[in-house]
């Protein structure tokens, strides 16, 4: 009875293992943030922001709109997050461990950081 109990316990830890999706989360930074300006939007309408998010060598602008009038996206630039980058959204968790999808709004290759000359000294 025992071996049973033993080999079911060991069935249950390793099937999970196969359950698995084959997405992967990325780090993402977000580089900057803006208020969306919607042609023909009222002034009552709830704040929707371009979030600007680097992933690699892609920098993605979705819309995000914040739950309940939250602002705290503006002053998110620097921030590092895990992103699933879809076809037409990007998937974040909060830090509750829920997950949302933003639409992307375009994408661009991040400019590549210039080399910056070595130093030398002249020689006399």
């Amino acid at each position: 009875m025992r071996r049973l109990v033993g080999l079911f316990l060991i069935f249950l830890t390793t099937c999970p293992a196969f359950g698995q999706s084959t997405s992967k989360y990325q780090v993402g930074t977000i580089t900057g943030v803006k208020v969306h300006r919607a042609a023909g939007s009222a002034a009552s309408d709830a704040a929707s922001y371009d979030v600007s998010v680097k992933v690699g060598d892609t920098i993605y602008v979705v819309l995000y709109t914040p739950a309940l009038g939250e602002e705290t996206v503006k002053y998110a630039a620097g921030r590092d997050l895990l992103v699933l980058v879809g076809k037409n959204t990007i998937t974040y968790n909060d830090i509750l461990g829920r997950s949302f999808a933003v639409p992307i709004e375009s994408q661009r290759p991040a400019a590549k950081p210039k080399q910056s000359k070595p130093f030398s000294t002249p020689t006399e």
